[in-house]
């Protein structure tokens, strides 16, 4: 038997439930893993209250991410076997496959070989964050050096994945943050600027920062009034991606701003790169040589144990975290 995490209906932290069930036995490409960690998302939130990109099927499991040990794998499986250290990355329905429980069983599309220089916790912290991240600024915008990359919500996980990258690929990152506490924190963490929203105008910091020419790229998490702003502090032909919908107000769009600029704005999210073998494979090999150079680190915010699952998503949900919420089993 194994507890997993279930729900049968939509609501708060609390209609989270522990649920014993026999331990599964793999389909033919399916790989069934030891739990060690999980990393926490905020999709999976938005799962919980039913208000995801998709919608719920109950009663539901939940949960994108997940590091620990192979305990089988189904017949078909090549590249992994028991006792094998791996990681899962999101690039499946939260409706057909999940992380959150002790056993699970996941396709061995998801299933990537464990970096040896992370710890389990480390390893759930990172696939999520990155890999996000990689396929909006590595992947479609090509961020390089010259180029200014502005990250909303720059404290979340994705955020921090972002900055990174930016650095990474020589851009330079303007982080935003609402309020001055974490401004020492986002430049410790790699920010080559901080904009605290609350405090200055965006629009008028941004274009100091860029002398006046604005940023190519925004990588928005929140949505709402602001992003109007975005589209302001951007450059000729610059490119926003909006990922999240964190802020509950109308999302407007400047449209004759963005006409005289030719501005492009894309909807993002992981799955445009892990849902795709080829490109699903470049991420992961960028992200495993990232992590190896020491250019990308996760960063873990605080660590739960699996039976505080309710109070790790009424943490969750105070938005107050620098980085990743982990889970360890």
């Amino acid at each position: 038997m194994s507890r997993t995490i279930r729900f049968s209906k939509a609501g708060g932290p609390e209609v989270l439930e522990f649920v014993d069930t026999e331990v599964p036995e793999p389909g033919p490409t399916e790989v069934r893993i030891k739990v060690k960690a999980i990393g926490i998302n905020r999709a999976e939130s938005m799962w919980r209250t039913d208000v995801y990109i998709e919608p719920v099927k109950f009663p539901a499991g939940l949960g994108y991410e997940a590091a620990g040990i192979v305990d089988a794998v189904g017949k078909d499986v090549s590249g992994f076997a028991p006792g094998d250290k791996v990681n899962v990355i999101p690039s499946f329905s939260m409706n057909q496959y999940f992380t959150y429980g002790e056993v699970i069983v996941v396709p061995d599309y998801a299933v990537v070989k464990h970096p040896e220089s992370l710890s389990f916790a480390e390893a759930a912290s990172v696939w999520m964050m990155f890999v996000t991240a990689y396929g909006a600024l590595i992947e479609d915008a090509k961020v390089t050096k010259g180029d200014f990359v502005i990250v909303p919500a720059a404290s979340s996980s994705v955020g921090l994945a972002a900055i990174q990258l930016a650095n990474y690929a020589g851009a330079t990152s303007i982080a935003l943050t609402r309020q001055s506490g974490k401004k020492a924190q986002l430049l410790d963490a790699g920010a080559a600027h901080v904009v605290v929203t609350d405090e200055t105008d965006l629009v008028q910091e941004i274009m100091r920062i860029t002398d006046g020419k604005g940023a190519r790229v925004a990588f928005d998490p929140v949505g709402g009034p602001t992003f109007a702003k975005l589209i302001s502090a951007l450059s000729f032909q610059g490119i926003a991606y909006i990922y999240g919908a964190l802020s509950e107000g109308v999302t407007p769009l400047p449209v004759l701003e963005m006409i005289a600029k030719v501005i492009t704005v894309k909807a993002h999210n992981i799955w445009l790169t892990s849902g795709d073998e080829t490109r699903r494979k470049a991420a992961v090999e960028f992200v495993l040589k990232g992590l190896e150079s020491g250019a990308l680190k996760p960063v873990i915010d605080r660590t739960f144990a699996f039976d505080e699952i309710v109070d790790v998503h009424r943490y969750l949900e105070t938005n107050g975290q620098f980085g990743k919420i982990v889970v360890t089993v």
